[in-house]
């Protein structure tokens, strides 16, 4: 599962970009407890969403010319630069540059071969988030993607990335973990979006998961603030209970109970 033992590969950092940040601080701030830190003047009016002084996100007001409402995950590189080479040798694109952030590490946006945009940050000062894995936090991430193959081949050239099926109700789920993991550090999944309708039409993405303590009452709570709900609360048997949202702008999340893990 996903950890602050960060390795190169996994995920270390996830960011909001939305239109209303004050509406978004206070969308999050109801559903997990968060409260927002600003990141400092020259920070563009970046920011930190904290949770009892610990961070777990970042985030900042967007324009629509950077995009619609999203959240996006960053993985871990030891090497921004090389990595957007590889980025571009697998088919895929650099929407923004390797750059400096500050002397904190250096972060580049890019897209794979489906055109799905993602992030890489390369640490320095700032080696990512807090805290993962505890409610309140980032604890899993998924990719809807429309060619499983072509995904996992294009993340193991650009990140190393190994996959595995794992038996699943109805099929087979393909999990994600850094090169050399084991079971313990799978971090994630790829979906193929002609599996869920909605998602297909929604188009590909990374689709980031929040551990909750109860997942009905982030359900009842982000309706009530102007969430929608994508997915209602269902439980999925070895895995937890979860449910499919969205916030009042439009960025796609999930929440999640995990089942406690076998040991």
């Amino acid at each position: 599962m996903l950890t602050t033992r960060f390795v190169n590969g996994a995920p270390n950092w996830i960011d909001l970009g939305t239109p209303e940040i004050d509406g978004a601080v206070s969308f999050y701030k109801g559903l997990f407890g968060w409260e927002f830190q600003s990141a400092g003047p020259d920070a563009g009016g970046y920011g930190f969403f904290q949770l009892d002084g610990r961070t777990v996100a970042g985030g900042m007001q967007t324009t629509p010319e950077q995009g619609p409402p999203s959240w996006t995950v960053y993985f871990q590189s030891e090497d921004a630069q090389a990595t957007a080479k590889a980025a571009e040798q697998a088919h895929g694109s650099v929407l923004a540059q390797p750059m400096d952030v500050m002397g904190q590490g250096h972060l580049a946006i890019l897209a794979d071969q489906a055109g799905v945009p993602f992030g890489i940050w390369q640490p320095a000062l700032n080696k990512g988030v807090d805290v993962a894995g505890d409610p309140g936090s980032l604890c899993w991430v998924e990719l809807y993607t429309p060619d499983i193959a072509a995904a996992a081949a294009y993340y193991h050239k650009v990140l190393g990335l190994e996959t595995s099926g794992v038996p699943f109700p109805g099929g087979t789920y393909t999990c994600v973990n850094p090169a050399g993991g084991d079971d313990a550090s799978m971090f994630g999944g790829m979906v193929p979006l002609a599996e869920d309708p909605a998602e297909a039409q929604a188009g590909a993405y990374w689709l980031p998961y929040f551990e909750v303590e109860d997942p009905d009452a982030v359900v009842e709570k982000a309706q009530q603030t102007g969430g929608r709900v994508r997915m209602p609360a269902t439980t999925l048997e070895g895995v937890g209970r979860m449910a499919k949202l969205a916030d009042p702008y439009g960025a796609r999340f999930a929440v999640i109970k995990g089942e406690p893990q076998q040991t």
